[in-house]
């Protein structure tokens, strides 16, 4: 039988392992992609920990999958071999529960998630439900694509969705690898731009991003810098920080809100009194396969593109840790 290459987990906590393994074959519903590209993200920890409910070893990590259609399943007619296709976080949903009967394909209770549920991208070969697949555009690389799919959705699901209009005043709190696409976002959907880090030395990128203004929280604190500029309408925090998501709180606008995708390990406090003037804290769960072909599609159309440094499977430990240690800029992508 075909063989591939392939990066599995075997046991908790266990090293990366690349092994050889026989070309899996899509059952009904399901499709082969042939990986071209996927990238490397903080969430793969989860695999590596053998921690997600659920889950069991060995496991394939990976959920930032860029790729062609290779073969395609019975009973799958609206994808066809040759289709250039992404694969993010929502890997398929049961279209049965209520959330999925009302559209939150994202909200599915018995949800599937890719490189958890059924194996990913780090490998040759992916066989995954039609329905997680989004179409990547023309003018994007597979290198592009797969960050897109986990960090742009991420960001750029929540952005459209946060209620926020062209010209409002819109905070990015952070600009890793989050953050420095939610800045691209944020600009070119005609938002005020405002980018918030920690160090002068990051105004430049920030500048380059798209951002109008900048906010160096080792001058003045988030809450000080964003009322100079009159409050923000919006802060999408993007840095998984509880103190740095806290601070930002003060600096609202009267009816501002707070929007988290980047959840801090520590509990957030926030003070009660802060929020009696209308203000509100939320989150956003990334997106379904349909937001992430509008993603592509919105950063193809605008000029959005991750920053990206590329490693080959042989190398997936040393991309895993040079993406957990905050060393990549700004996401690390495996080219099979």
């Amino acid at each position: 039988m075909p063989t591939m290459r392939a990066v599995q987990v075997s046991q908790p906590n266990g090293p990366f392992e690349v092994v050889e393994r026989e070309i899996p074959t899509p059952g009904p519903g399901w499709v082969r992609v042939k990986v071209e590209a996927c990238g490397v993200c903080h969430s793969d920890m989860f695999v590596r920990a053998g921690a997600f409910p659920g889950m069991t070893l060995p496991r394939i990590p990976g959920h930032e999958i860029a790729g062609t259609i290779d073969r395609v399943g019975d009973g799958v007619h609206a994808w066809k071999a040759g289709d250039r296709v992404g694969v993010g976080w929502h890997g398929g949903h049961c279209f049965q529960c209520d959330p999925c009967r009302r559209g939150r394909f994202i909200n599915c209770v018995n949800g599937k998630v890719t490189g958890i549920s059924h194996d990913g991208g780090y490998a040759e070969y992916a066989v995954v439900p039609a329905e997680s697949l989004a179409r990547i555009p023309d003018a994007l690389s597979a290198i592009d694509a797969g960050p897109l799919l986990c960090a742009g959705v991420t960001t750029y699901n929540a952005l459209r969705n946060s209620g926020a209009r062209p010209g409002d005043v819109v905070a990015i709190l952070g600009i890793g690898g989050l953050g420095h696409l939610a800045v691209q976002y944020a600009a070119r959907m005609g938002f005020r731009t405002v980018a918030i880090s920690r160090g002068a030395d990051k105004a430049t990128l920030a500048r380059e991003l798209g951002a109008h203004e900048y906010i160096d929280t080792q001058a003045e604190t988030a809450s000080e810098g964003l009322q100079r500029l009159g409050g923000a309408d919006l802060v999408l925090a993007t840095a998984p920080s509880a103190e740095a998501i806290a601070s930002t709180v003060g600096g609202l606008a009267s009816r501002g809100k707070l929007l988290i995708v980047a959840a801090p390990a520590q509990s957030l406090s926030v003070s009660a009194m802060g929020l009696l003037s209308g203000k509100t804290v939320a989150g956003w769960p990334s997106g379904s396969s349909i937001d992430s072909q509008d993603t592509m599609a919105f950063s193809a159309l605008t000029g959005v593109r991750p920053r990206t440094e590329t490693f080959e499977l042989d190398d997936a430990e040393r991309a895993f840790h040079h993406m957990m240690e905050n060393k990549a800029r700004f996401r690390a992508v495996l080219v099979p």
